[in-house]
């Protein structure tokens, strides 16, 4: 009967006819092995289907070749997105990818940085939201985080959140908008999109109308939440600017529902620029971020880490004139976004 439990390495030196250490030294490729040797081991291997274990390597001090990534969902079109060009990425210099998804949970969060940590990844990025997560000031291995700055000793990529967030604004009071709204996951000190924001109608000494829907609210209820944040201003505002593109169209069903029209009545614009959301809604007014330029900066540090090169200033992944690099905030890259025309603002 055929057993169903993984082939071992002792398995192939059985199949082989070889030692264990023969095997060990034909998958590290160490001292001197004939062509004969090393075709009986390969042959069993692909008999066998034997996989390396590669915990068990790197508990010898090998490399994993593997990288684990942090998001709160790759169902949201933006980490979706950013997770496709991080492993395009990493697979270009032989890594493979741990796609984590924490659900904006701390908790979820700190146990996928446990595992991570535990089972030997070379490294990790995070694109995760916890800003509180102790575990971040602690983890001694390579790591990068990605948006949001999550301590200001790991390197951070990210678009030029808070410049973005005040040219969104900027053309919105440019086009005879007085009470525009912001609609975000969070008003928080961090949150630099509401920086722009808040600076913008600053020098038009507007007061700011910060509306706030939870990155992790149930999608189920979600445009419910949206709609009686905005009931509550409704007779005040006559523009949103939306901090991700799924609450401009949320914004977008709300003014239907109320018939409004955009942008006549209500001049609306996202923000990301994903090509999910493009093909949703190609007339969506928005700010796209490169995210194949954050990918491969992001991975670029993180290679950089792991190989133990001093310096992490651009080289071959991005060009040096693609980012800014703030060291006031440890090693911060920004990168600008693109302005999306459309009909909505």
């Amino acid at each position: 009967m055929k057993s169903h439990s993984e082939p071992t390495l002792a398995d192939v030196a059985k199949e082989a006819g070889v030692s264990l250490t023969t095997v060990s030294r034909v998958l590290n490729n160490r001292g001197y092995l004939s062509q004969t040797t090393k075709d009986r081991v390969g042959d069993a291997i692909a008999k066998l289907g034997y996989r390396p274990n590669q915990l068990a390597r790197a508990l010898h001090g090998k490399k994993s070749d593997t990288i684990g990534l942090i998001v709160p969902t790759v169902a949201l079109p933006f980490f979706g997105e950013l997770a496709v060009e991080i492993e395009n990425a990493l697979a270009e210099h032989g890594y493979r990818i741990l796609i984590c998804n924490s659900m904006g949970h701390a908790d979820r969060e700190r146990d996928y940085l446990n595992l991570l940590v535990g089972n030997r990844v070379d490294g990790i990025i995070s694109g995760a939201h916890n800003e509180a997560l102790e575990e971040y000031q602690t983890i001694r291995m390579p790591l990068v985080t990605i948006d949001r700055e999550l301590s200001p000793r790991i390197p951070n990529v990210r678009c030029n959140n808070e410049t973005a967030g005040y040219d969104a604004t900027r053309r919105l009071l440019d086009a005879g908008c007085r009470r525009p709204a912001l609609l975000t996951s969070r008003s928080h000190p961090k949150n630099l999109r509401e920086h722009g924001y808040r600076r913008a109608l600053g020098e038009d000494g507007i007061e700011p109308v910060i509306l706030e829907v939870p990155f992790h609210t149930d999608p189920a209820i979600r445009q419910l939440a949206v709609n009686e944040c905005l009931n509550s201003v409704a007779e005040e505002i006559d523009a949103v600017f939306a901090t991700d593109d799924l609450a401009a169209a949320e914004v977008l069903e709300w003014a239907r529902l109320h018939t409004l029209t955009v942008p006549g009545d209500l001049r609306i614009i996202g923000f990301d620029g994903t090509q999910a959301i493009h093909r949703a809604l190609p007339g969506l007014t928005t700010l796209r971020q490169p995210l194949d330029l954050i990918a491969r900066k992001a991975v670029e540090i993180l290679l950089a880490q792991i190989n133990g090169e001093t310096g992490t200033e651009p080289h071959s992944l991005a060009d040096a004139s693609d980012a800014s690099h703030d060291h006031a905030t440890g090693e911060s890259y920004e990168f600008p976004v693109t302005f999306i025309e459309g009909w909505t603002a």
